[in-house]
């Protein structure tokens, strides 16, 4: 790359980056999610809006075709946004099942979770499935993809709305955390099993596709629960290891490193690799306690702080500039998916959390929480487009679904809060004869 191409690809990052976190931070200070923005950054530079006034220049700056140089590497930090913001979120995925919870949650996650799944399986062949088909021409997978963006929940944008609403102690956020963990955690399975599906229907037929199918289950399965039961004793073994000089020495080397590791490991093995930057991401800060979850709690957030200020604004603003709303925008479609899986979800959670014995308000905080569906809908979107297996309709209303369900979040947390309105009234607990310990809630009425 010569001295002229690099400034034409440092010029596109910076619009991007910059773009990105002036937009971020307004939605931020207008107690919104801070995605929102930066994805509204992506448009505005893109071909839905300066596309239309400038479409020469913006082809010249964000490259006119994918191998365009500006192109290629525009589409590798993408990528890396993306298995960065996987990565930190897996970091981030401990502490969340407190002994208070763990009724709520396995309510919450065994009725909340598989019945919008099941229901969306069940709804997907009355739908006129051709619409959202991707070149892959596999309608099996867009089943699946339809059924997991119907129940996923968005760990990365809920942690951020608990954050700046300083009721990430809370355990209104340990419950929805610790369930939505692990129901991200199947639904990224149902996600690698949709790709392999598109795959295979390109690349074979019959009974190669049966198998192909089974091969790559089999290995996406195993690398789970290998990721999820063995690796976290070994990588914390290996971490106190007296001759492992980058653990001890540089911890944020240690860290990167095994995210690589991770990656790379499922690229060979064919398995999807934001699932393993998750999966990277909880191997490397499971089980952690004490002086050794000290010793890794400021690397960690100096990744996170790289990560959350460059790599994923880039990623969020590249799935805006990604969309083009003047050609790939249906309102219908997106308004049908919209509202009919928010009811589903508003309906199937709150049947969870009744049978949990919460009151009214409770399910209703929660209903609305776990609809957001944020950076992992984005995210299972991008993954899905990019395998063929929806198109790119279908595509942007997963997107605008994800970030309008977020800022519903984000807009109803902050209104309980100004109301001075409890997020969990502990009505469970007192009818187990536990009761509840009040929580410190910032004021911001």
């Amino acid at each position: 790359m010569t001295n002229s191409q690099l400034g034409e690809v440092l010029l596109a990052v910076l619009l991007l980056l910059l773009a990105a976190n002036l937009l971020g931070q307004l939605f931020r200070r207008l107690r919104q999610p801070k995605v929102v923005g930066e994805i509204l950054a992506g448009i505005l530079l893109g071909p839905t809006v300066f596309g239309k006034i400038a479409p020469g220049f913006t082809a010249d700056l964000f490259g006119a075709d994918k191998a365009d140089h500006r192109a290629v590497v525009l589409g590798f930090l993408y990528n890396l946004g993306l298995l960065m913001l996987m990565f930190v979120s897996g970091c981030a995925a401990q502490h969340l099942l407190g002994e208070q919870n763990r009724k709520a949650t396995a309510w919450i996650l065994g009725v909340g979770t598989p019945l919008p799944f099941v229901i969306a399986l069940l709804a997907a062949p009355l739908l006129p499935l051709d619409e959202f088909t991707g070149v892959a021409g596999s309608k099996e997978a867009v089943v699946l993809v339809f059924a997991a963006a119907t129940a996923v929940t968005s760990i990365p944008v809920i942690t951020k709305i608990f954050y700046d609403l300083g009721i990430l102690h809370t355990r209104f956020a340990s419950l929805q955390l610790g369930s939505a963990v692990l129901e991200d955690i199947a639904l990224w399975g149902v996600l690698s099993v949709a790709t392999a599906i598109a795959a295979a229907t390109i690349d074979t037929t019959g009974d190669e596709l049966a198998a192909t199918i089974g091969t790559h289950v089999a290995v996406n399965l195993g690398y789970v629960i290998i990721a999820l039961t063995v690796m976290p004793a070994v990588l914390r073994r290996l971490s106190r290891a007296e001759w492992n000089v980058v653990a001890r020495n540089s911890p944020v080397a240690w860290m990167l490193i095994v995210f690589l590791g991770y990656v790379s490991l499922a690229a060979a093995l064919d398995v999807t690799l934001a699932f393993a930057g998750l999966l990277a991401g909880f191997g490397v800060m499971g089980g952690m306690k004490g002086t050794e979850q000290e010793r890794f709690r400021a690397p960690m957030q100096s990744i996170g702080d790289v990560a959350g200020h460059f790599f994923v604004p880039l990623y969020f603003a590249i799935v805006g500039y990604r969309l083009d709303l003047s050609k790939t925008f249906d309102p219908l479609m997106l308004a049908g998916f919209l509202i009919g899986t928010s009811l589903v979800v508003f309906l199937s959670v709150g049947l969870g959390a009744k049978l949990a014995g919460m009151s009214r308000l409770d399910i209703v905080n929660i209903a609305v929480t776990r609809n957001a569906r944020g950076g992992p809908g984005i995210v299972m979107a991008s993954v899905a487009f990019d395998a063929g297996i929806i198109n790119a309709t279908f595509y942007t209303a997963l997107v605008l679904t994800a970030v309008l369900t977020s800022q519903a979040c984000g807009f109803w947390l902050d209104y309980v809060l100004r109301k001075g309105w409890p997020l969990l009234s502990g009505a469970d607990l007192r009818r187990r004869g536990i009761e509840p310990v009040p929580e410190e809630l910032p004021s911001i009425r």
